[in-house]
């Protein structure tokens, strides 16, 4: 399959269940690999230079400033989500049951299901969950499919969240990484690139736009910088492994599940801190660290220019060149709105099928247990007072990055929660979606790498997000 065919629509599908890191539209591609090329060169100043500072400061505002509005304190994207779902009542369900049936038939009309066996398996699984989502919806079918901890909770505190919380959040994460702000602060954070995680100073806006917006996005442009010769083996199996954690908007649905939202700015902070931190230390062991250190079989090397002069000219000048690129903020919103609902087409039906088979796994079977076995030791020295709990939950992160916080949703313990909640996001990888989207590209990754990888980064969280939940129990309550 050509490389233009397997990475179609990708940003689209951030959290697919037929993920393949396709292409998110040249313009998103353009626009970061532009933006990284007028590094060092003066570049006329684009009109209407003000939409980088207005559009976002919205950005931010809707997903990092607290707002208090009929006595709850929450996030303006979080309102907003809950403003709509109040208006639809009773129909939510319908709402989410007609986007996971256009998901399940989408493979089929489009033929993508026939490209590999792995979309072929998607597929299916895209079909079982719309089956699942109409047992729920009409209530009819197994018991373990209508326990109230199963499917209802799926449909209730996930699908309809999701379908919800992803179109209309995608417009407001464009207005954070769509006008410059990501370039302008990648520039900043190459100095600590090389020494601390092993990659070139260049792919800071790689991994900025990849944790706050995209992860299909960053695999997008990691993969082509590595086929050109920018990236190393190596490099860019760092940047896929350790920076493609699921978006902002993903992070606030596990923040309503486990209750994170009155303490949502640590939460988000302390996930990036820790995220980072467990990369800048798992790039250090194996098998990371044995991946070969070579470009791109045929490609030509082209290590990248330091930044030896005036540093906010050359932020300044990469910021310019993305927003003299981006579009007008009518056609940003109907893109990204447009592209958030074939999203979440992709992501309902898989936490229908995928999800809810964790779900059952876990509730019915000690399949989750014996797998946790492997992080019970560190809850246990840690202190949690129900470190088997704690261990199977972060156990299913390998399956569904939300299952996790199921789990623990109603959990008294805010340290628990908090932990776990960090887990969901900081371990990176499971199946639904990133190692398919991982495996999908030309990096020489191989299955065993991810499970392994998997590994280390749960446990590393687990160690990093203790004394950091502690400190926000003590401090933000």
């Amino acid at each position: 399959m050509a490389e233009a065919a397997r990475l179609r629509h990708g940003a689209t599908q951030e959290r697919s269940s037929t993920m393949s890191v396709t292409n998110p539209g040249d313009r998103e591609f353009h626009s970061y690999t532009t933006a990284m090329a007028a590094i060092g060169r003066d570049e006329p100043r684009p009109s209407g230079r003000w939409r980088m500072i207005v559009y976002s400061a919205i950005g931010i505002v809707m997903f990092f400033v607290p707002i208090t509005l009929n006595g709850t304190t929450t996030i303006p994207l979080d309102h907003l989500v809950n403003g709509v779902r109040t208006l639809l009542g009773e129909a939510d369900r319908f709402v989410a049951l007609a986007i996971i049936a256009a998901g399940a038939v989408y493979p089929f009309v489009t033929g993508t299901w026939r490209q590999s066996a792995l979309k072929a398996a998607f597929a299916f699984l895209a079909v079982l969950g719309l089956v699942t989502a109409s047992m729920v919806v009409f209530g009819f079918g197994p018991e373990f499919v209508l326990n109230e901890d199963i499917g209802p909770f799926l449909m209730d505190s996930l699908v309809v969240q999701v379908g919800l919380i992803v179109p209309i959040g995608g417009i407001f994460l464009a207005l954070i990484i769509g006008y410059g702000l990501m370039e302008f602060v990648g520039v900043y954070l190459r100095p600590a690139m090389r020494p601390v995680f092993r990659v070139p100073g260049r792919s800071a806006v790689d991994a900025v736009a990849s944790f706050v917006g995209s992860y299909a996005l960053g695999l997008l442009l990691t993969n082509r910088m590595y086929r050109g010769g920018r990236y190393t083996a190596k490099e860019g199996a760092i940047i896929a492994v350790g920076f493609s954690t699921v978006s902002a908007t993903f992070m606030v649905i596990v923040a309503r599940t486990l209750d994170l939202m009155g303490v949502w700015l640590w939460y988000f902070v302390g996930t990036l801190v820790v995220t980072f931190a467990v990369t800048a230390l798992v790039v250090r062991l194996p098998p990371l660290s044995r991946i070969p250190d070579e470009v791109y079989p045929g490609a030509e090397p082209r290590p990248e220019q330091p930044v030896t002069h005036d540093r906010f000219a050359v932020a300044r000048r990469a910021a310019e060149q993305t927003l003299a690129e981006a579009p007008s903020l009518p056609k940003n919103i109907w893109i990204n709105f447009r592209d958030g609902l074939v999203m979440v087409m992709q992501i309902l039906p898989s936490i229908m099928s995928v999800g809810l088979i964790a779900l059952v796994l876990a509730t019915y079977t000690p399949v989750f247990t014996w797998v946790g076995l492997v992080f019970w030791p560190f809850f246990w020295i840690l202190g949690f007072s129900d470190p088997s709990l704690m261990a199977t939950a972060a156990a299913t992160s390998i399956a569904e990055m939300f299952i996790p916080a199921t789990l623990l949703a109603g959990s008294d313990d805010l340290v628990a929660r908090f932990v776990i909640g960090v887990v969901c996001v900081s371990a990176i990888i499971f199946f639904s979606a990133v190692v398919p989207a991982i495996l999908a590209t030309d990096l020489p990754i191989k299955l065993w790498h991810l499970v392994v990888i998997w590994v280390e980064r749960v446990i590393l969280t687990i160690l990093l997000a203790t004394p950091l939940a502690h400190l926000v129990a003590a401090v933000a309550v």
